[in-house]
């Protein structure tokens, strides 16, 4: 049943009236007439009774009209859903974040995303690593991954949106935490909280590399691999740690953050896709938090 048939149909069954029917329509009262006949061809029934006065429905029409109007609202939103689906703003996406992420991207992205892709339903994963993103990008399970580089799987692309240095984060009955900054060789013989090193977990090595410049080896006490965990651990006096500078969003009673006085060392935050990934939410959800990050100070 073609659809301008049955927009002809609902028409006249709701005007009673082929000339009023015509007029709304803008085509002639003739060819509506034409359209009115084949359809009752093609259905193998009158659906209205004509009189030079009249145009009443049959019992066939009764039951036509009353299932015309859905048909005609599920064609029209099924197509602009596929619209929107074309140009992304349908569907779902799972997006991961980097730990330190949670607390200054992952909030105002998300309400940035919702507010544009209203109709998108978003699976957000915080406090995930770069190995785990990596993997369940791989498997399908991420769609779009915020970590931290570098990213050992060349079938990835990723794309650098952010670099922020590195911050020390005390336990506020710690001496050094009333000193403005902190020199990093200053913290060589104080425990550390570190993030997983059998996770090879990028921020581990890149405390790592700090420390050693600085002429020692950190004296790791704990491995914890979510960040919110690990500053607690700080708060509570365990140790000390090298932390992102996003992370000083995340306040906890009991723990301050100081920039390093003596190193300009940055992390670096990324993007990363399957490149093969032709999915157009995929394509505009990267679009948008291109255009967010770079509105962010960094």
């Amino acid at each position: 049943m073609r659809t301008e048939l049955l927009e002809a149909f609902a028409m006249v069954a709701e005007e009673r009236h082929f000339g009023r029917a015509a007029d709304r329509l803008h085509i002639g009262q003739s060819p509506l007439s034409q359209q009115i006949r084949r359809l009752e061809r093609e259905v193998g029934t009158p659906l209205f009774t004509r009189t030079t006065r009249h145009v009443e429905l049959t019992d066939a029409g009764k039951v036509l009209q009353a299932r015309a109007r859905t048909l005609l609202h599920d064609l029209a939103t099924a197509t602009a859903d596929a619209r929107r689906a074309a140009d992304g703003e349908l569907g779902r996406i799972a997006i991961g974040f980097t730990g330190s992420a949670n607390f200054s991207i992952m909030p105002a992205l998300a309400s940035s995303l919702r507010e544009r892709l209203p109709a998108v339903t978003l699976d957000l994963h915080g406090e995930l690593l770069t190995p785990a993103q990596v993997a369940r990008l791989s498997s399908g399970a991420l769609d779009i991954g915020l970590l931290r580089p570098p990213v050992r799987l060349p079938e990835l692309a990723v794309e650098i949106v952010a670099r922020e240095p590195l911050l020390a984060v005390l336990p506020s009955t710690h001496p050094l935490s009333a000193q403005p900054e902190i020199r990093v060789a200053d913290l060589a013989d104080i425990p550390f909280v570190a993030y997983p090193s059998a996770a090879r977990s990028v921020l581990h090595e890149s405390v790592e590399k700090i420390c050693t410049e600085h002429g020692f080896h950190p004296r790791v006490q704990v491995e914890v691999a979510e960040t919110a965990t690990l500053v607690a651990f700080v708060a509570a006096g365990i140790g000390v740690s090298l932390v992102p500078a996003a992370v000083a969003n995340l306040t906890i009673s009991g723990a301050v953050y100081r920039p390093l006085a003596d190193t300009n060392i940055t992390v670096e935050l990324a993007l990363a896709w399957r490149p093969d990934d032709t999915s157009s939410v995929v394509t505009r959800a990267l679009e948008l938090i291109r255009r967010h990050m770079a509105t962010q100070d960094h």
